[in-house]
Parts: structure tokens; sequence; C-alpha cells
């Protein structure tokens, strides 16, 4: 993702900072330190367990992202946000039970960090009794590492109790579907889920409103967008079906060839409906020239350059038999507007983004639509 910036991996997982997350550390300095009148101490104590409490998020991140995994989903990568992390998961299990193992493995992790930080104050005496929530609020009188421990080990079960409110796209929403679909129908179950999170929402943006409170506007407005997302990818899914590439991709898309110029590309699209271009060699498909690369590229090189020395080769190409559904998930993640589909290294044509939105336009008025289509 070009908005983000890679930190580090686990087991293949890539943790990703976006650029606007240094607004909250922004945020730590204002709230500990000028508007407590704290000064640069308590800028320095708003920063650290502001660091401390989002290594927690990758931690509970993690603990779905593991889980998933270990159900032979694949997750690629957690973004870390403002307003906390997201584990970009390939796909959410159908089966209830495996929706909410993954979903109920988040505040299970930040369970057990409570668990663990209890031991130590009990061992050790570090902080002051837990259970005293006023002491999140002293400041760093009673000394650094108590301070800091104590702000922690509130702010972590916070998330933990947070997470479960029943309302997407929190782990509590998930929960919720999980058990709504072991019984009723998995489109009834989130459409239920989705309503619930998104009336929450509402009444959560009020109280904010109502008492000031800024912070919880934002979360509100977060969880009801997240929610409505949620809703409208279901019911994407439940409309594609079992669609296959091969029922939805243009098979009369023109292709370049690897000295085709620049000038041409350009001809090209200004007489065609075309914006994205496979480039071929015989029936081979060499690389593929984007709208967004060309118009880099006319900024960068010279009208006659051949599009060999511009084109993207590694852009991977959907197959004619890929779910559909899974592909069009792909392009918005990945932010493509066209693939072109491959079947053993030769070039059948390219799937665009208006081509998906066709297909399921019409399955919306007409669900049996495709149904005796054949493969190709």
């Amino acid at each position: 993702m070009s908005d983000s910036i890679q930190l580090f991996s686990v087991r293949g997982i890539v943790i990703r900072m976006h650029l606007t997350f240094p607004l909250i550390l922004v945020w730590a300095v204002l709230q500990f330190g000028v508007f407590t009148g704290q000064g640069l101490t308590g800028a320095i104590f708003g920063v650290v367990v502001t660091l401390l409490l989002f290594a927690i998020v990758v931690l509970h991140e993690l603990g779905h992202s593991l889980t998933a995994q270990r159900y032979g989903i694949e997750v690629k990568e957690i973004v870390l946000l403002p307003l906390g992390g997201v584990a970009q998961l390939e796909r959410i299990p159908e089966k209830p039970a495996q929706e909410f193992v993954i979903a109920i493995a988040g505040p299970a992790v930040n369970g057990l960090i409570a668990i663990i930080m209890l031991l130590l104050n009990r061992i050790f005496g570090i902080g002051g009794p837990p259970q005293d929530t006023s002491l999140m609020l002293v400041g760093l009188e009673t000394g650094a590492v108590d301070a800091v421990f104590n702000y922690i080990f509130i702010a972590n079960l916070f998330l933990a109790i947070f997470n479960l409110v029943p309302a997407f796209p929190l782990d509590g929403g998930r929960v919720l579907r999980a058990l709504l679909a072991s019984r009723m129908s998995y489109a009834r179950a989130t459409a239920i889920a989705v309503t619930l999170g998104q009336s929450l929402a509402w009444l959560m943006g009020l109280w904010g409103f109502l008492n000031g409170n800024f912070f919880l506007i934002l979360i509100a407005i977060f969880i009801y967008t997240g929610a409505g997302q949620e809703g409208q990818m279901v019911q994407l899914r439940r409309t594609l079906g079992n669609l296959k590439v091969h029922q939805a991709y243009s098979r009369k898309a023109e292709t370049l060839r690897p000295e085709t110029t620049l000038q041409e590309v350009v001809q090209r699209l200004l007489s065609s409906f075309q914006t994205d271009f496979p480039v071929c060699d015989g029936e081979r498909m060499v690389g593929l020239v984007s709208y967004t690369r060309l118009v880099e590229a006319l900024n960068q090189f010279k009208p006659e350059t051949p599009v060999q020395q511009i084109m993207q080769t590694n852009i991977q190409p959907a197959r004619p038999n890929d779910s559909l559904f899974d592909i069009q998930q792909r392009m918005m993640t990945e932010r493509l507007e066209a693939l072109p589909v491959v079947e053993d290294g030769r070039f059948l044509g390219l799937l665009t983004i208006r081509d998906v939105s066709e297909a399921y336009r019409l399955l919306s008025v007409q669900p049996a639509l495709f149904a005796g289509k054949a493969a190709s």
C-alpha cells in the first residue's frame, strides 16, 4: 500500500503503519502534556503509553490473524491506524464456529495480557491495585513505571471490553453474527448484526455530541461506516455467488505489442473506452500498461518510448475459473481498475471493475441470469 509504511512481519503477516498514524501521537502530546498542564513530562508519558497501547493492538490483531491461519485463511497484513488496527484477512469464513473463534481470539489475547500484568503486580509489586481505576489518572506522581503500568492495564481491559460490543466492525459484531448464523442464514445474520451495530453507533454519536466528546463521535462514525461496508460486502458475495471470472470478463480487449509507443497508446485510449492495456508477445502476455502507469510515463518519457520500457510486469493475472468475488476483493484491495485474464500463459481477455459492477447490477435484478452460462 502506498499510503502505509512496512514495519516488520510475523509468520508472513506484514505489519504496516498508516501515514495518518502519527496523528494519535500528536493527540497524546496535547492530551497529556498540554491539556493537563504537565508539559514535557506529561507529553513523554502520553507518547510512551500510546506506543505501548498500540503494541497491545498489534498483539490483539495477531490473535485474530494467527487463528485465521490455523483455518487456512491467508492474512495479507495488519495496518495500524490512529483509531486502532485492522487485520486484512483474505476472507471471512462462513462457518459460524470458525468466525466465532477468530473473532474471540483478539479479546482473548487482551485477557491473557491482563492476567500476566496481574501476576506482575502481585509478585513484583509493579503498579498499584489494578482494580482501582482512578490510578490511570495519577500521572507520574507515583513513579514512571507504576504510572505507565496502571494506565496500560486499564487501557488493555477497556480495549477488550470495547471490542466485545456487538457492532461491526468490532469483534463483538462478528461474534454476534457467528452466533446468529448458527440458527439462520449468513446473510440474515449479517443484516441483523449490521442494523444493531449502526443503531449503537447512532446512540454513541448522540451521546458524544451531547457531552462534547469529539473522540466518541469519531468512533461512532467509524462503527457506522464499518458496519455498512460489512453489509455491502456480504451482499456482494451473496449476489455474485459462485460466478466465475470467465462469465464476466471482456474477450475483445485491445492489446499492445512490446514495441508500441506511448503516443500510439494515447491514440488508442482516446478512440476507445479501454483505459488499461495488456502487452502481448504473440498470445503470451508479458506486461500491463494501466492508465495510472501511462500518465506517469508520459511525464517521464518521450512519446516515442516503447511500452516495454514502462509496462508493469509484476501483475498477477486472473484465471478463467477464479471466483469473481475473490478477484473483485483483490482488485479493490490492490486498487486495480483492470486485470488481464490468462490461462497457461495465454492472454484471453480483460476483467475490469466495470465488468464486475455490470454483472452485480444484472444479477441483483435477475439472479438466475448467468445460471445457464457454460464454462469457457
